[in-house]
């Protein structure tokens, strides 16, 4: 079931890699950043994850990242999701996340599962939101 908004953000692409293939399907590795909210708190989000096109033309994907805070204080996250191209050349990624901290600011995210809609666009924009999974 899904709980409440535990954040939101929009950025962009800021690189991308072609990786060798994983058993002759294509493989890249994207990176972004991107400025919102977690928890209410302004936030700075900085990840990369890689991407696998499946033989069904879907797209399976595994990443990482960095969350900081004006003053410094950080969350690490590790997210999984499966992909789907859109006709305008983006593409729309739901998925699970999972986080890690030493910041009291963030302690509620400890042993919490996070659910994701992660879209890209063709021009490199992307936008995620994250709710608490309950």
């Amino acid at each position: 079931m899904l709980g409440d908004l535990l954040g939101e953000e929009m950025g962009e692409t800021t690189g991308m890699r072609v990786l060798p293939t994983e058993d002759g399907h294509a493989a890249m590795e994207v990176s972004f950043q991107a400025v919102g909210t977690l928890l209410s708190a302004a936030v700075k989000d900085m990840g990369t994850y890689e991407s696998y096109v499946r033989p069904d033309g879907t797209l399976v994907g595994d990443g990482q990242g960095i969350i900081m805070t004006q003053e410094g204080e950080t969350v690490t996250w590790h997210g999984q999701g499966v992909g789907h191209f859109t006709d305008s050349g983006g593409v729309n990624w739901r998925g699970s996340i999972f986080y890690d901290t030493a910041a009291a600011k963030f302690a509620e995210l400890a042993g919490t599962a996070g659910v994701f809609e992660f879209d890209t666009d063709e021009n490199g924009k992307v936008a995620a939101k994250v709710y608490e999974w309950k």
